[in-house]
């Protein structure tokens, strides 16, 4: 069989045998042949369990996305990877903050301390799936509804709302420990991305400024905003320093501002993300954690 591509499965429960049955005859019905790529059967990593496959050449948005539907109907989750993928040369582990390294949208969650959170977070939403294309007016918007709050509000929504998404503890631990450059660059705020650097141990940071007088947010953001552009490029800053390629990195995203940072990474992976971010991913990870990325590299 020629090279082809890599399916790799992951589950948070142990593969079931019979699965490679089941992918065979899709396989086949998709006009593919599939064999398993390697001969370690299922492996366990940490939380994760996987097992990899490759089909007899590159699968079409339209096979991809049969897969991944078969995927769902079974639970698991499913990554697509090329057949030189090589994680020895990974150097750079960069990923989004809100939703994806933790467990809310923050300045939803100020908001709401405000009794403004069902407004604000209507257009973070229509943001992340791609519908308001301008991610700077976007959150000069929402950021203005913010005016007159207490900076008080910042520290009581780190302390007793946010939350490390399931994984991202060992995900952090390993990456820095393999000597990995990691950042975290989030259209968020720096109140928070600096508080999970000190937590998690990111190499560098990037998020917005909060303007605060007198003890008050005056719904204004300081400075350039990182948005979709920006984001991409820190990562790419990164890789130069580095002396690096962008195929070099692993991006992590939920949002449509994530694409342009995950776009051209050596793996991208859309963590209980919008669907077009996951159409455009190589892994979609909806059940597994976020420790399953080491799963992918292993």
């Amino acid at each position: 069989m020629s090279l082809g591509q890599i399916i790799v499965v992951l589950s948070t429960a142990p593969i079931d045998r019979g699965l490679s049955n089941t992918l065979g005859n899709l396989a086949t019905n998709l006009g593919l042949s599939l064999k398993p790529y390697d001969q370690l059967g299922s492996i366990a990593v940490g939380n994760t369990h996987a097992q990899r496959w490759q089909v007899s050449r590159e699968l079409a948005p339209t096979e991809r996305e049969a897969f991944r539907k078969l995927a769902s109907t079974l639970s698991l989750d499913l990554a697509f990877l090329a057949p030189a993928f090589n994680p020895s040369r990974l150097r750079i582990l960069a990923m989004d903050m809100d939703s994806t390294l933790i467990n809310i949208e923050c300045i939803d969650e100020i908001a709401d301390f405000a009794g403004k959170k069902a407004e604000v977070a209507a257009i973070t939403e229509a943001t992340m799936r791609g519908e308001i294309a301008n991610f700077s007016e976007s959150l000069r918007r929402r950021v203005a509804l913010l005016n007159g709050i207490s900076e008080l509000v910042l520290e009581a929504v780190y302390r007793e709302r946010l939350r490390p998404n399931p994984g991202a503890t060992e995900l952090l631990g390993a990456a820095n420990a393999a000597g990995l450059h990691t950042i975290l660059v989030s259209g968020g705020f720096t109140f928070f991305t600096q508080r999970m650097q000190r937590d998690l141990g990111f190499t560098e940071t990037h998020a917005n400024t909060l303007e605060i007088q007198d003890g008050k947010l005056t719904g204004v953001v300081l400075g350039d905003i990182v948005d979709a552009s920006g984001k991409a490029m820190h990562v790419k800053n990164a890789c130069k320093a580095l002396g690096c390629k962008k195929t070099a990195t692993i991006t992590i995203g939920d949002g449509a501002n994530d694409l342009l940072m995950m776009d051209g990474s050596g793996l991208s992976i859309a963590y209980r993300a919008k669907p077009l971010v996951k159409e455009k991913a190589d892994a979609a990870f909806d059940r597994v954690g976020l420790d399953a990325t080491l799963a992918l590299i292993a």
